[in-house]
């Protein structure tokens, strides 16, 4: 079952990008804030569904003591959806899933932990293919950000995955000090059987919450959310990328070292999709150096497994 659990959320999380992607119109100024909302909701009754089928023996200190962690995913995801207005999908999604290796990176240099040759290689293999990314991307003159914003803001708009990348990488590290120790974790209450469901739950709570304070924001600066009909495609963003996070559990409980590779192919699916749907398409030499990209992502994630 394992192997099914890995696909369906390969699957949700390469939807979830999709939709992510037309929900974030360009002629929507608070487009990014309004998917955040959504997202926030979803997870929300999600969280409130967790805690009343499951017993986790939730102790709420743990919103505050798993809020470092939060902020760190939360504002890189809005960091993500604020570039989807601006930056093609097919770009920006091997971008961001670069924040694997800044991880292991980051655990090299503060852990003292070491990486094999393999893995030195699979992230130099990534490093030129995003530098190649950037490199083709500052040659082109057809992108539709270059003809209809300034050139400090095509330059910001395209720094966003990257700032993704960046924050989820830190929040992953970061995440090792709450994870890996049952014993030595701020979190409380918590158990083997129960810390993942613990840190998840608080992490859709804190969510809820910061989704909540942006639409009290929004109505403050009389910004119409629109109706849920309005929004079907922020709202099914939301509703694939938490049936993603309740698939993923499952397929990692299975076998993980083969699962990860499976679940990070979703760079793949994404770049499938836009070229499907959104109709995205880039000259073949950043195609080429997407595709460099993806190949050191699988790399690392098949031998980190």
């Amino acid at each position: 079952m394992w192997l099914i659990f890995a696909l369906i959320t390969t699957l949700l999380w390469g939807l979830a990008e999709l939709f992510y992607k037309k929900g974030a119109r360009q002629d929507e100024k608070y487009a990014h804030l309004k998917i955040c909302v959504c997202v926030g909701a979803v997870m929300g009754i999600h969280a409130i569904f967790t805690l009343l089928t499951q017993d986790i023996n939730y102790n709420p200190i743990n919103l505050l003591r798993y809020l470092p962690v939060s902020l760190f995913y939360i504002v890189s995801m809005a960091f993500s959806f604020f570039g989807m207005r601006f930056i093609e999908e097919s770009i920006s999604d091997p971008i961001e899933n670069t924040s694997g290796a800044m991880c292991s990176l980051l655990c090299v240099i503060f852990l003292k932990e070491t990486l094999s040759i393999p893995a030195i290689v699979a992230i130099a293999i990534m490093v030129i293919g995003v530098l190649g990314v950037g490199f083709f991307e500052s040659k082109r003159k057809d992108t539709v950000r270059k003809k209809v914003l300034s050139k400090k803001m095509a330059v910001i708009a395209f720094c966003m995955p990257f700032l993704y990348a960046i924050l989820d990488a830190v929040g992953s590290f970061v995440d090792v000090f709450y994870l890996d120790d049952v014993a030595a974790t701020p979190l409380i209450g918590v158990t083997e059987e129960t810390i993942e469901a613990v840190a998840n739950t608080s992490y859709e709570l804190i969510f809820a919450l910061f989704a909540l304070i942006l639409f009290v924001f929004m109505k403050i600066k009389k910004v119409e959310f629109g109706s849920i009909p309005k929004q079907k495609d922020k709202v099914l963003s939301a509703v694939f990328e938490t049936a993603g996070q309740f698939t993923y559990v499952y397929a990692m409980s299975g076998n993980g070292a083969v699962a990860a590779p499976i679940i990070s192919s979703v760079c793949v699916v994404s770049l499938l999709l836009s070229r499907i749907f959104l109709k995205e398409k880039l000259p073949y030499k950043q195609y080429i150096a997407i595709g460099v990209t993806i190949v050191g992502i699988l790399m690392l994630a098949i031998i980190e497994g």
